[in-house]
């Protein structure tokens, strides 16, 4: 199931909207609306412009390092045989 909109009416009486994931958890709320035309048009608004945005990294810090996971599959196509492993000669 994908993830979905929902419309609703604050205690205010007005409209808001949240989007949630897959598993109901809200990943972003909308504003509140004077009427229920406007919270669509604010979802329709997002949904178009959602999927070309970029990500601005305004936080000053370095970008997280990349997750350590499984090595991508060793390429095939050039069989080399391997490096002789040995100890190294000690020094003098």
């Amino acid at each position: 199931m994908p993830a979905k909109f929902t419309v609703y009416k604050d205690r205010k009486k007005q409209y808001r909207f949240n989007l949630k994931a897959t598993n109901g958890d809200i990943i972003a709320s909308g504003e509140t609306y004077p009427d229920k035309k406007s919270a669509l048009k604010g979802i329709a608004s997002i949904q178009k412009a959602a999927a070309a945005a970029k990500i601005i990294d305004d936080t000053g810090e370095a970008e997280a390092p990349a997750r350590r996971g499984r090595k991508p599959a060793a390429d095939t196509t050039a069989q080399t045989a391997p490096k002789p492993r040995g100890r190294k000669p000690a020094a003098d």
